[in-house]
């Protein structure tokens, strides 16, 4: 069976619930972060503001094409990939189960990623946060300037394309600072992604060209804490 015929033989529903082998990472999500239709299939979630919410720091354009694009790439080959995954199952026919294994961590990834990405960001946002995030970054990075100096040198610094990310260990009761390659690459297992900054340059090209730092710095002036700390809360329990 060639590629061509694998995928056009695929059912029509959308098999499981879930990200494959990636069930730990998926826990960072929010109930509604991954939004499935009435036939199962994983389907685009809304912007939670307008396009034009974020200016001057991240620009309508870049929002139009990234979250309408973009993002409906990564959900149109989650859905390829669980349906010929389902069909592998129900052929017994496995001789591309790692290259959909492998698009499926990419494109699941992808959008869950996305999915938090918008949420961790709002209009009027920004400054520093409060609370038990203020006093869980404090404890582990010692002050939230030095949060900030490593996170934004992560992000700015990820090779070729990526994601920034914050995230809450649970084993060890701890917040990290990672470096994602692609969306899926680098992350440490188990680890719940709080806030993540995708740093692929179709996220800030259109007004930022080469000039990744400049982004990262805007991107402090629009991140909702609030989110963040409800991920953190949710992750605790």
């Amino acid at each position: 069976m060639t590629r061509r015929d694998f995928i056009k033989t695929a059912p029509a529903a959308a098999a499981g619930s879930a990200l494959a082998g990636e069930a730990a990472f998926a826990n960072g999500a929010a109930n509604s972060d991954l939004v499935r239709d009435d036939a199962g299939n994983y389907i685009l979630p809304p912007l939670p503001y307008d396009y034009a919410a974020l200016e001057p720091h991240i620009d309508e354009a870049t929002m139009r094409l990234h979250h309408d694009k973009h993002h409906l790439a990564y959900v149109n080959g989650m859905n390829t990939a669980l349906k010929a995954l389902a069909q592998a199952r129900e052929t017994s026919n496995f001789d591309l189960v790692s290259y959909y294994s492998s698009q499926l961590s990419f494109h699941g990834s992808g959008h869950l990623m996305h999915a938090i990405f918008w949420k961790n960001m709002a209009p009027n946002a920004g400054g520093e946060p409060k609370g038990d995030l203020a006093r869980a970054i404090e404890q582990d990075f010692g002050s939230f300037a030095a949060f900030k100096a490593h996170f934004t040198a992560a992000a700015a610094r990820v090779e070729g394309s990526g994601w920034g990310v914050l995230g809450y260990d649970p084993m060890g009761k701890k917040l990290l600072v990672l470096q994602v390659e692609k969306h899926q690459n680098l992350f440490v297992s188990g680890i719940v992604p709080l806030l993540v900054l995708d740093v692929w340059e179709h996220a800030y090209y259109l007004k930022y060209q080469n000039r990744r730092s400049d982004y990262v710095a805007a991107f402090f002036n629009v991140i909702n804490w609030d989110d963040v700390a409800q991920r953190l809360a949710a992750a605790q329990r």
